[in-house]
């Protein structure tokens, strides 16, 4: 019968798996299908994210470029012997990405918790928390990747990334959204009630993290009474690292290391918090 219909073009009927067989595969490739149901949510809103991706870069990028930049030196050996433009942005991608990260693992996380309770649905099924877990941060990484790609576009359409491992920017962006971001994702999976934490995380970290982090001037220039801001900051890291690949930063090599070292070990801690926060609140 399935011959006869293929033969004039019609489609055979389409029958569900076995409850095993749904099971199964959602114990291999639970992590999978909850990214999925992630993105298809941003699909939601993807002209938002396009028009942030595209939007944000350019507005930075001339303000510093054609506004801030006819202030200071160019090749000023203080900005890596390169103009400003190229010094600052390596540090505007990834901001970008840690932004985004501050967004994406806070108030998604206590939507899926407390608000509307969007992670009990799944785990009722064969889906485990840490596959839950696992399926947010796929989503939410792929986000980072296409959001630093576009944002590398627009500094490379500026002139501003004049190395050819400039594209690795890309990776260090998404490297470092994700440092910041699984922390905070395990500590926005601790939070039961809404009292304004996520406010103060955005105006008392992110923030201050942003402006003292290296970002529109090399780290020295600060008073030793705050640059230690920087030395823990994952932004100052990926900047560093960024610039190393953006425009050949000089530094010692055991630095470059150290700053790659500090944003892994950031982003796997993240991880196994957030692991065992998820399996502690969805019971098991």
């Amino acid at each position: 019968m399935t011959e006869s219909l293929e033969g004039v073009g019609l489609s055979p009927r389409l029958r569900a798996h076995s409850p095993e067989v749904s099971a199964a595969k959602a114990r291999r490739w639970g992590a999978f299908y909850y990214a999925e149901q992630v993105l298809r949510v941003m699909r939601g809103y993807t002209w938002s994210i396009v028009m942030y991706s595209v939007g944000q870069p350019v507005a930075y990028l001339f303000a510093m470029g054609v506004g801030l930049a006819t202030l200071v030196d160019t090749g000023n050996a203080a900005f890596g012997g390169v103009s400003y433009l190229a010094f600052i942005a390596p540090a505007l991608l990834v901001s970008a990405a840690v932004m985004t990260a501050a967004n994406e693992f806070t108030f998604p996380i206590m939507d899926g918790f407390k608000w509307r309770r969007i992670y009990f649905g799944p785990h009722a099924s064969p889906l485990t928390p840490q596959q839950i877990a696992a399926g947010q941060i796929i989503a939410v990484t792929l986000r980072l990747l296409l959001q630093s790609a576009i944002y590398f576009a627009a500094v490379a359409l500026f002139g501003a990334s004049p190395s050819g491992w400039g594209w690795a920017g890309i990776l260090v962006a998404t490297l470092t959204g994700l440092a910041f971001g699984l922390p905070l994702m395990a500590y926005s999976a601790s939070i039961t009630e809404d009292k304004g934490q996520f406010a103060l995380v955005m105006r008392f970290i992110v923030m201050p993290l942003f402006l003292f982090s290296g970002t529109f001037f090399p780290l020295d220039n600060l008073p030793l009474a705050v640059r230690w801001i920087g030395w823990i900051s994952p932004i100052w890291h990926g900047t560093e690292l960024g610039r190393v690949f953006s425009f050949g930063y000089r530094e010692p090599l055991l630095l470059t290391v150290l700053h790659a070292a500090v944003l892994v070990g950031l982003a796997a801690l993240g991880w196994v918090l957030t692991r065992r926060r998820f399996a502690l609140r969805l019971g098991q």
